[in-house]
């Protein structure tokens, strides 16, 4: 006696006859065939889009030993002043390296070097448009930065804030270090301060710095305008947790009262009655005082200049902006178109018609439009010229 299938076995001819209807359905195209779905393939890989950034890298570990040091003096030259420790000779050379990641509104920068000084005096002011906020983080060694007699020591495991709108001076050790570098814009309504701290809340910000940091090569051009703002979030939440730590500091010399007169400033550039007699009536200050806070940064109508020539610049090199010339020069507060291109071609180097010709990207690596303006691409000083811009 044959043996009974078991329970949830098919019997033998069962299982020929279901076969056999299958090779009939693939034989017979009228016999509908049940079509399973398929994964796709390459549709998440091609959603993926690429990454934004290409990094603008500089070395002297390549040159000659005793040209290091002039190398990198050139390179920083823009932003600061480098000297060696005493003692110290040129001809034994300065390996030092810096990668820089430009995300349109924020620069990121990778650094390491030798022991140094460094000054960004009143002349430098005087001679460039920089005035960013200057965010580091050591990796390694210490730094101290003298502002208006106060000193600020950094060290791993601390956070720097320095304001380039303001001459300073300071040393280092042989350290290397991650910088940001933010256009004062993106602070116009926060209370930003010099400050030097560390605690919970500096961890919570490293740790912010660190993960960024890992991010960069991979950082797709959606992604840029959040990060920026972000990283600005994270920086005034910062100083705000950490008040009692700089309160001290802000208010020590003329920093606190210069802050409010640059606030003002941005707020009002399309004022054309934006004079020094407004500023001292608004802000309830004297002129003198007025004078002297700006001496620095050679006079409070030459820093007033500045910021609406780069407010013009931003207007001008937005593809978007459909305005005349003439209409931008207005509303950053010229009442004289050719006054308004004669000061625009002096502190850039070209018109506003080439600014408005030229494509620029809201956000772009280091090859895009410098190029295109007959300047040097693989520039630091014009990217911290361009920040924000």
């Amino acid at each position: 006696m044959p043996d009974s299938p078991q329970k949830g076995q098919q019997p033998l001819n069962s299982i020929e006859a279901h076969e056999g209807a299958e090779t009939r359905a693939s034989s017979d195209p009228a016999v509908e065939r049940r079509r399973w779905p398929r994964q796709p393939t390459t549709t998440a890989e091609a959603a993926i889009p690429p990454p934004a950034l290409e990094p603008l890298t500089f070395s002297t570990r390549n040159i000659d030993a005793k040209d290091q040091f002039a190398a990198w003096q050139a390179y920083l030259s823009p932003l600061v002043d480098i000297r060696l420790p005493d003692g110290v000779s040129e001809e034994s050379g300065f390996p030092a390296a810096h990668t820089a990641w430009n995300l349109g509104s924020m620069l990121v920068v990778q650094q390491s070097a030798p022991p140094h000084s460094f000054a960004r005096s009143a002349a430098k002011l005087r001679s460039n448009s920089i005035d960013h906020w200057h965010l580091t983080l050591l990796r390694s060694g210490k730094t101290w930065t003298e502002v208006e007699g106060q000193v600020f020591q950094g060290k791993p495991g601390s956070v720097e804030l320095t304001s380039l709108g303001q001459p300073f001076t300071g040393r280092a050790t042989a350290a290397e270090s991650l910088s940001f570098y933010l256009p004062r814009e993106l602070f116009s309504d926060a209370n930003v301060v010099n400050a030097a701290l560390s605690g919970t809340y500096t961890n919570l910000l490293i740790e912010y710095m660190d993960s960024l940091e890992a991010k960069l090569a991979s950082l797709a051009v959606p992604d840029l305008p959040r990060v920026v703002q972000t990283t600005r979030d994270m920086i005034v939440t910062w100083l705000a947790s950490t008040a009692e730590q700089h309160a001290s500091t802000e208010s020590q010399g003329n920093f606190a009262l210069m802050e409010r007169v640059r606030r003002f400033i941005q707020r009002n550039l399309s004022s054309p009655d934006l004079t020094p007699d407004r500023l001292s009536r608004e802000l309830g200050i004297s002129r003198t005082r007025l004078y002297q806070l700006f001496e620095p940064s050679g006079g409070v109508l030459h820093y007033i200049q500045k910021r609406r020539l780069l407010a013009a610049h931003a207007a001008l090199s937005n593809s978007a902006n459909r305005q005349q010339i003439v209409e931008i020069a207005a509303a950053v507060g010229y009442t004289s178109a050719a006054h308004f291109s004669r000061a625009f071609s002096k502190e850039f180097g070209y018109s506003p018609r080439e600014a408005r010709n030229v494509v620029v990207p809201p956000y772009f690596a280091h090859a895009v439009p410098l190029v295109e303006l007959g300047q040097s691409a693989n520039s630091f000083g014009e990217w911290l010229k361009s920040l924000g811009h």
